[in-house]
């Protein structure tokens, strides 16, 4: 008989006790410890926002950065020491802006739901789809994230059966001491804003950068998120940035520097913020008292939109075929397919002439 030392048999029967309490088994046991190896990150954002360029830099890559083709996957890894499991990263990234918001939801699922997060990339350059892309994209993320967590799990194969009754806890809990916490709806996983295009951005009127920066501070304490703005021409920015997201990729410390100048990039750990400091929705040219507004989110929502009034909704429907984005085009695959839609507009008309004369000879 091998040898077991008490010692072992107390940590494995208190173990057992703690998971039984808490509704699992051994199944949560292995989950919980992949988890710590293992970590998801979806990248959604504005269209030809830097999304590429940003995840392409975060892993130290030197690679031309390619138009994101729906929703593509890569993935990172990072050693902690010696003779220990790499730690892996899964990143996705979501192309077409809004368009494909469809598929935000895909790589979201039950079982990397404990080490999910959210990067959200807008691009400050196009401050008018700013409001819209963050609302559209982070709502098709969090109603998976809330239908996963909210009722009963069911699985198909023998690993999930004990599960099936038991729902998913949230992943994102923000401390008792959090500020604001009673007035805020924090992201379900954690989230991670990123305002791209500093440097076209930093040209902007006075006034207008401070509306932004004020609704980006805003929007990163209202969802318990941490907010940093970046350019890919500045490599302080991007160090930053890189920092950020290791913090969600691998666990690693994601600094503790701080910066709310309009004229300067921001830096604002989740829990650094508050709505004191961040103060009431920049405006001058309208009573706040007059907007009605159902709560602190629409109210700045309906400040931003007077500064910014939002892009037309035609435009945002041509763009739901992808095969109508100039992003993707293939110019050998195109011209087949126009001649393609030419001789099946021909058919169409012939076919139309010859029932009309079998119609006549009746």
């Amino acid at each position: 008989m091998p040898k077991i030392s008490t010692d072992t048999i107390w940590d494995l029967a208190a173990l057992e006790v703690q998971s039984k309490e808490s509704g699992g088994g051994d199944e949560d046991i292995e989950q919980h410890e992949q988890s710590l190896h293992e970590r998801t990150v979806i990248f959604l954002g504005s269209k030809s926002g830097g999304k590429t360029t940003i995840l392409l830099r975060c892993l130290d890559r030197d690679e031309q950065p390619k138009p994101t083709l729906a929703l593509e996957y890569t993935f990172g890894r990072r050693a902690r020491g010696h003779n220990t499991p790499k730690d892996i990263a899964h990143l996705w990234e979501l192309g077409g802006g809004t368009s494909l918001s469809d598929l935000a939801p895909i790589p979201i699922n039950a079982q990397n739901i404990r080490g999910f997060s959210v990067v959200l990339v807008l691009d400050l350059s196009q401050p008018n789809a700013l409001w819209a892309t963050q609302d559209k994209l982070l709502q098709a993320a969090r109603a998976q994230v809330e239908k996963l967590c909210s009722g009963p799990q069911r699985g198909g194969d023998s690993r999930t059966v004990k599960q099936k009754h038991v729902p998913i806890k949230t992943p994102h809990v923000l401390p008792k001491d959090y500020p604001d916490r009673e007035l805020i709806s924090p992201f379900p996983v954690p989230l991670l804003l990123i305002g791209s295009k500093f440097d076209i951005f930093q040209d902007f009127d006075s006034e207008k950068r401070k509306v932004i920066c004020k609704t980006l501070r805003f929007l990163a304490h209202y969802y318990g998120a941490s907010l940093v703005c970046t350019s890919s021409k500045s490599e302080a920015t991007i160090s930053k940035t890189k920092n950020f997201v290791s913090h969600l990729a691998f666990g690693t410390d994601k600094g503790k520097s701080m910066s709310v100048d309009p004229s300067k990039p921001l830096v604002v750990p989740a829990g650094a913020d508050s709505l004191s400091q961040i103060g009431s929705p920049p405006t001058t040219d309208i009573d706040i008292g007059s907007l009605h507004a159902k709560n602190p989110l629409d109210l700045w929502k309906k400040v931003f939109e007077r500064v910014f009034p939002p892009e037309s909704t035609a435009e945002r429907k041509q763009l739901k075929d992808p095969a109508k984005d100039p992003q993707y085009s293939e110019p050998l695959i195109d011209s087949m397919r126009a001649q393609k839609d030419q001789e099946l507009d021909q058919y169409k008309r012939d076919a139309a002439k010859s029932w009309k004369g079998l119609e006549l000879e009746s």
